[in-house]
């Protein structure tokens, strides 16, 4: 019974010393496999990682959209952009030359009348009667005359007969020259009178459009009241002033022998109201501005300027014939000076130093650096570099030339 007992407890399980509950011990070997399953799995995941990076798509640079327009050739007109007023060549406040009462008038108020057009009628008998008066005085002193020369020529036989002193020759001729005398005065009064008639019937001395009356119907009035104010509006001018540093080309567009344009714009430039021509320059500079004053005629047919208006007075001064043009909006600045990005045959930019000639409104004239047909970028430009690729939407609106926008 030992020998039983003892052969099961050599060969029954052994457990270590540490306790109720313990794991049985598999050996060292055992441990040795865990690590090389814990190799392996982390090695598998390398792998999958590394073999999923490499199937990804490696990503490009994606192009940049922009808007481009191709340089043209063409002419630029430069113009000088100044504010003017407009000024009529008359302005008439009529008025009364004699006094009476207003009896008739002939006007609307704001119609256009023509020169020498009756306006108004002023009473014009107190005239009437004075010169009735005149007439009548005229002709009794006539007779006084007659009389006077009939007496002289009858002393003059008596004084050559001797029959009456030199003294009563001498009075005699003296009454005479009196005689003529008033009849001279009379002759004057007369023609003063029918001054005054006419200036009974009031008329516009000009062509122009009638203001507001200031007098009534029925209304008394003295000489040099005012009645009212005709202003000329056809032609009319256009008066501004431009930097004294203009005046060279100004003058030497003016002595070419052809009729400089001056164009009336709106006070916002966006819209062209009349055009004119450079009527003259005035005779000297305002020393406190600096400037000289310039008048333009304009037809105003249709009365689109009116007098004191202020309108943008735009004067060409001169043209640049064939000359390479883009859009203002492509020419960028920096310190080594102004650029622009051109697009090439393998719609990459690339960045150019260009000189500028002249920039009126949305229209540039390059002088160096640009080509005719070139492909300027005009828009997207913030998101270019110098061989940037680009995704070009042509511009379709043309280089405009002709007439460029405001300055």
């Amino acid at each position: 019974m030992e020998s039983k007992t003892a052969t099961k407890a050599t060969t029954a399980p052994h457990f270590d010393a540490v306790g109720v509950g313990n794991r049985p011990t598999v050996g060292g070997l055992n441990r040795g496999w865990y690590w090389l399953v814990a190799i392996c799995v982390a090695g598998l995941a390398v792998y999958a990682w590394a073999t999923h990076r490499s199937a990804a798509p490696v990503r490009v640079a994606s192009a940049v959209p922009v808007s481009a327009i191709a340089a043209k050739s063409g002419d630029l007109n430069i113009y000088l952009n100044q504010i003017g007023t407009v000024t009529p060549f008359a302005t008439v406040t009529v008025r009364g030359r004699v006094a009476g009462q207003i009896m008739q008038i002939d006007f609307t108020e704001g119609q256009m009348v023509e020169a020498n057009q009756l306006l108004m009628t002023i009473d014009p008998r107190p005239y009437q009667a004075q010169l009735v008066q005149y007439a009548g005085q005229l002709a009794r002193d006539q007779a006084t005359l007659a009389n006077a020369r009939i007496t002289l020529e009858r002393y003059r036989a008596l004084f050559s007969q001797g029959v009456i002193a030199r003294q009563d020759l001498d009075n005699q001729q003296a009454l005479y020259a009196q005689a003529q005398g008033s009849i001279e005065n009379d002759q004057g009064l007369i023609d003063g009178v029918k001054v005054n008639l006419t200036y009974c019937r009031v008329v516009s001395p000009i062509r122009g459009r009638i203001g507001l009356r200031q007098v009534d119907l029925g209304n008394d009035v003295q000489a040099t009241d005012p009645l009212v104010v005709i202003t000329q509006l056809q032609p009319i001018s256009v008066i501004f002033s431009v930097p004294e540093d203009n005046i060279g080309e100004i003058v030497r567009a003016m002595s070419s022998g052809r009729q400089v344009p001056v164009q009336a714009w709106d006070r916002d430039m966006s819209k062209q109201i009349a055009s004119g021509f450079l009527l003259t320059i005035d005779n000297q500079i305002d020393q406190t501005t600096g400037t000289i004053k310039l008048r333009a005629q304009f037809d105003n047919s249709g009365d689109v300027l009116f007098p004191n208006q202020f309108v943008n007075a735009k004067l060409l001064v001169k043209t640049l014939n064939n000359t390479v043009l883009i859009p203002t909006a492509a020419v960028q600045r920096s310190q080594q000076g102004s650029y622009v990005y051109v697009v090439q045959a393998d719609q990459t930019v690339v960045r150019r130093t260009v000189t500028i000639s002249a920039t009126q409104g949305d229209v540039t004239a390059i002088g160096q650096g640009i080509a005719n047909g070139d492909v300027v970028v005009t828009d997207g430009l913030d998101r270019l570099l110098p061989g940037s690729t680009a995704a070009v939407r042509m511009d379709s609106a043309p280089t405009a030339a002709a007439t460029p926008g405001p300055i």
